[in-house]
């Protein structure tokens, strides 16, 4: 069964290796002439325009941008801000980075939002921004919509938001709408000018309103959907003194919505993403003899119902083709509140879930971030099969109280189980690999 795992692993990182981002932005643009190709769908004149802004977040946000820059003819004036999870290898002339933190801003993020919002405000008719948004672009950019509120009211706001158990939509509803930078307020703030943005979407299929919080796209929520999760959540008395004041006093403004001036120049473009990891995860795990689905059912479900249907899918894969290895592939994010103090994630929580109930089977599930980040956890993941509860029992583990703990990560780091591989510099969901031995 240590063979199913290594099988796990494999998939997942050949997956990795496939999704290539900056060859994806050569893919998608191309120049002929002074003309700009973005995909089939916009055509831009660049000899309309005297400058380029790049304004790259997201944790892909340095391969996209390097991917961009060779595009853009000298002749063009060039001005940049990236905010990204680490700092750059390759530093792009007239770009000024910014590490911003994650899942919690930190002061980086703060000041990445000032310079993105200084930068677009000289922005007019004769100015070209592209936007490259990638997961993890919320809490790498942030400023409030209220001036008052400070970074500590933010981080507050923040850590409340990710540990509650609500899905990723719900947090993005309350983020879009208390920010002075998402929810299409950076297209607003760039004015007259062309706006381009391109997307590595980590969001389900036509949300991409949600992908980074919308920061150039119309905002779909509402003030009141705001108080609706606040509400189903027990979020309210958990938001810093500043933010509920402002909000008791009716101050909340409502998001740019479709058909604002704002967007009447703007451009969406969708450049990698359920597609471009489900393909690569397909195509490695049938190499290995696995007869393979892709299910993205469980997206935003809590952790406990997605690992029931997930083996329960595979279960059914393999009563079908009899004698045969068979795969489920999964992507998205599952919900999985924070209960205790311990180091984890959703990943690694959705193969605790699954441990006991494959106990004694030929069986492995494997779950980590594309981004190679678990949560509050070194890991991008973990790793179990059939072995896996007795090998814990051994070491005095149980699954029910590391759960109360929400140290998951530690679990499996202590059964070298964990899967680390450091960021990746992309973030295309997170990936799920359920095999079966007949």
């Amino acid at each position: 069964m240590a063979d199913l795992k290594q099988l796990a692993r494999q998939i997942f990182l050949e997956t990795l290796a496939a999704i290539d981002i900056p060859a994806a932005m050569q893919r998608k643009l191309w120049r002929d002439g002074g003309v700009l190709h973005c995909g089939d769908e916009i055509v831009v004149d660049l000899r309309a325009f005297e400058r380029v802004c790049v304004i790259a977040i997201g944790k892909a946000a340095h391969a996209m941008a390097e991917g961009l820059v060779p595009v853009i003819p000298d002749n063009l004036k060039l001005q940049g801000v990236v905010s990204a999870p680490t700092a750059p290898r390759n530093v792009l002339p007239c770009i000024d980075y910014f590490v911003g933190g994650h899942p919690i801003p930190n002061l980086e993020s703060w000041k990445a939002a000032q310079a993105i919002l200084a930068l677009l405000r000289t922005c007019d008719q004769r100015s070209l921004v592209f936007f490259l948004l990638s997961g993890g672009g919320s809490a790498l950019v942030e400023l409030p919509f209220d001036s008052k509120q400070t970074l500590e009211d933010m981080q507050q706001l923040y850590s409340a938001l990710v540990t509650c158990g609500a899905p990723i939509g719900e947090i993005g509803k309350v983020r879009r709408h208390l920010s002075a930078v998402k929810g299409g307020r950076l297209a607003e703030a760039a004015g007259a000018a062309t706006k381009i943005t391109l997307a590595v979407s980590d969001v389900p299929a036509k949300q991409e309103a949600a992908l980074a919080s919308g920061p150039t796209l119309p905002d779909p929520t509402t003030v009141e959907d705001v108080q609706i999760v606040l509400a189903e959540y027990g979020l309210r008395t958990r938001l810093p003194p500043t933010v509920r004041q402002w909000m008791d006093e009716g101050r909340m403004p409502e998001t740019p919505k479709t058909g604002d001036p704002a967007f009447w120049n703007a451009h969406f473009s969708l450049l990698l993403g359920m597609d471009d990891l489900f393909h690569p995860a397909h195509r490695a795990a049938e190499a290995k003899g696995c007869l393979t689905c892709c299910d993205n059912t469980t997206d935003d479900w809590p952790v406990e119902k997605a690992a029931t249907f997930l083996l329960a899918q595979l279960d059914e894969l393999r009563a079908t083709h009899s004698g045969q290895r068979v795969a489920v592939i999964s992507d998205g994010e599952v919900s999985s509140p924070v209960t205790g103090e311990g180091i984890g994630g959703r990943n690694s929580a959705f193969v605790l879930a699954c441990v006991e109930n494959i106990s004694r089977r030929k069986v492995a599930v494997l779950s980590a971030g594309t981004d190679g980040v678990d949560g509050n956890s070194p890991a991008a993941g973990a790793v179990a099969d059939g072995d896996t509860l007795a090998r814990a029992r051994t070491l005095g583990m149980d699954v029910g109280e590391t759960f109360a703990r929400s140290d998951a990560y530690n679990y499996f780091l202590r059964l070298d189980d964990a899967i680390i591989t450091g960021p990746t510099g992309n973030n295309l969901r997170d990936l799920r690999v359920l095999i079966a031995e007949p």
